[in-house]
């Protein structure tokens, strides 16, 4: 009987070994993903011990002592929603917080939006702004006619997730210029030929405000014009709405473009993103909002959001949500952000002018520093290339990627002229 059991557990073990050979085998071919590039430098620079290490990498507000700032209103909503002993943590809808999500509309088009009193809005919360952008192209990707192109038109440069948000769901990314290195401006020529010429119907992506990752943004006219032609062609305006308020301190001010596109008509949707201009980064609030040519459309286009997103995250997290709705609904609350939003705004325009001011009156830096001013919100394109940044990463710990971007948000009255000096001597070659 002994012998006979020893050997059910040696088959059994051997079973188990070989099972375990095969289930290792299976993902030997994965192959190994580069790291996030903006996370890598993050992480180089936290292991750097020089004591004037300068980041300008990141994409987050950073107050002048270099640390994270969570505004003031968000701290009166947190204490608020302490203290409501109505509220509990069941699930919120499929589609989010509806208080939430209807003030978020009003928000990025105006109260007095004709799209929302007609009822043709359809609004969805999201994982901040990128899960609205990935729910915004999963959702063109089945129910979009793209004329057999399946494609969509993304800024060179842009957001470098917006690739790989549309190539995950099977639409392909192509570009159109948009910034010119010449003149640190938009590409407006380029730009135009390209919404001219693209097919019929084509879907354009469009940075609202705050142009990510060059700070450059379309005047008012050129807005105009360009509305004109997505809707002589009738093209898709795929709006992503990260810094509304946090470019320029005025919330009406930074959505005057999309604003301006839902009353003249051109056929939209609006990625919209709570994680710059209230500081919620990790609470991930956002909303997708698409506008439908009539109520009973919103109806139909809201029911098979709510099919996508139930089979992806099911019901989205509650509580950034709440906090957002407390300051967007409470009027004493949204004066209190608006002041919150001005500090964060101006405070990046006085980097702005400090850098400029240094560079062209105390070091006369070689070149033109104009685009320093011209350029909005956090990022700006420095007009350095990828050699230049690589040396101030190496030689002055100024951590930066390597097609010169920085973020403004990353300088402070601290730092910010040795970033200054080390940036003149770069140009010079004395680095």
């Amino acid at each position: 009987m002994a012998n006979r059991l020893n050997q059910v557990y040696a088959h059994l073990s051997n079973h188990t070994n070989n099972a375990k050979d095969m289930s290792a085998d299976i993902f030997q071919s994965v192959p190994l993903a580069p790291p996030d590039s903006i996370f890598k430098l993050i992480a180089a620079y936290q292991a750097d011990t020089f004591p004037q290490k300068v980041n300008v990498s990141v994409g987050a507000y950073r107050d002048d002592d270099n640390k994270p700032w969570v505004l003031p209103v968000v701290k009166r909503a947190t204490e608020i929603l302490l203290n409501d002993a109505s509220l509990d943590h069941e699930y919120l809808s499929i589609t989010g917080l509806p208080e939430f999500t209807s003030a978020a509309g009003k928000l990025v088009l105006g109260p007095n939006s004709q799209a929302i009193s007609e009822g043709r809005l359809v609004s969805v919360q999201t994982i901040s702004g990128t899960g609205a952008n990935h729910l915004g192209a999963l959702f063109l990707s089945r129910f979009y006619d793209f004329n057999g192109s399946k494609q969509v038109y993304l800024s060179n440069p842009t957001w470098v997730n917006h690739h790989a948000i549309f190539k995950n769901v099977g639409i392909t990314p192509v570009t159109y210029p948009y910034f010119d290195p010449q003149t640190l401006g938009v590409d407006f020529d380029g730009l135009k030929s390209t919404l001219e010429n693209a097919p019929t119907g084509s879907i354009i992506l469009l940075h609202a405000c705050a142009h990510n990752p060059t700070g450059v943004d379309p005047t008012q006219e050129q807005w105009k014009y360009m509305a004109e032609i997505l809707l002589s062609k009738k093209h898709f305006a795929f709006f992503d709405s990260a810094y509304q308020g946090f470019a320029s301190g005025d919330l009406d001010h930074d959505a005057w473009a999309a604003r301006y596109f839902a009353e003249k008509g051109v056929p939209m949707l609006i990625c919209q993103s709570f994680a710059k201009n209230a500081g919620l980064y990790g609470e991930r609030v956002g909303a997708l909002h698409i506008i439908a040519s009539t109520a009973e459309a919103a109806t139909r286009i809201k029911s098979q959001l709510s099919v996508l997103q139930r089979s992806e995250i099911s019901n989205p997290p509650a509580h950034g949500a709440r906090l957002m709705s407390l300051i967007l609904n409470n009027q004493e609350l949204f004066v209190e952000w608006n002041r919150d939003i001005k500090t964060m705004a101006h405070r990046i325009i006085s980097m702005r002018e400090e850098l400029y001011r240094l560079l062209t009156e105390e070091f006369k830096t070689p070149g033109s520093w104009d685009h320093i001013l011209k350029q909005i919100g956090m990022f700006s394109f420095t007009g350095l290339n990828q050699q230049q940044s690589q040396t101030l990463i190496e030689k002055a710990h100024v951590y930066l990627t390597n097609n010169g971007r920085i973020s403004m948000a990353g300088l402070n009255t601290h730092n910010i002229r040795y970033f200054a000096e080390s940036l003149d001597k770069v140009v010079r070659g004395e680095l």
